[in-house]
């Protein structure tokens, strides 16, 4: 065989080497981006799911409904003016 043609054999060798690292750079990188846009949906969805719970929180903690709460299954009930009794604060109250 003649050194051209081993060189031609070597280089289409070579090209088609390259070609098939382009194919797998694209497809690794198509990978990369579907798993990123995966990620960018569960952190969407994360936030939403935190932003109702905050809310849900929010209502719970109510000083309407925490009231409702200790008169109906407490039986408690608001004391009236006379018998509520203010303490002063001493050391502990600063």
């Amino acid at each position: 065989m003649s050194r051209v043609l081993i060189l031609q054999i070597l280089l289409a060798a070579l090209v088609f080497a390259s070609a098939i690292g382009v194919v797998v750079a694209r497809h690794e990188a198509r990978q990369a981006f579907i798993e990123h846009q995966a990620q960018l949906q569960q952190r969407d969805a994360l936030n939403l799911e935190w932003t109702q719970l905050q809310l849900e929180q929010a209502t719970w903690a109510t000083q309407a409904r925490i009231e409702t709460g200790a008169r109906e299954r407490l039986n408690m009930i608001r004391p009236g003016p006379d018998r509520i009794i203010y303490v002063e604060g001493g050391s502990w109250g600063r």
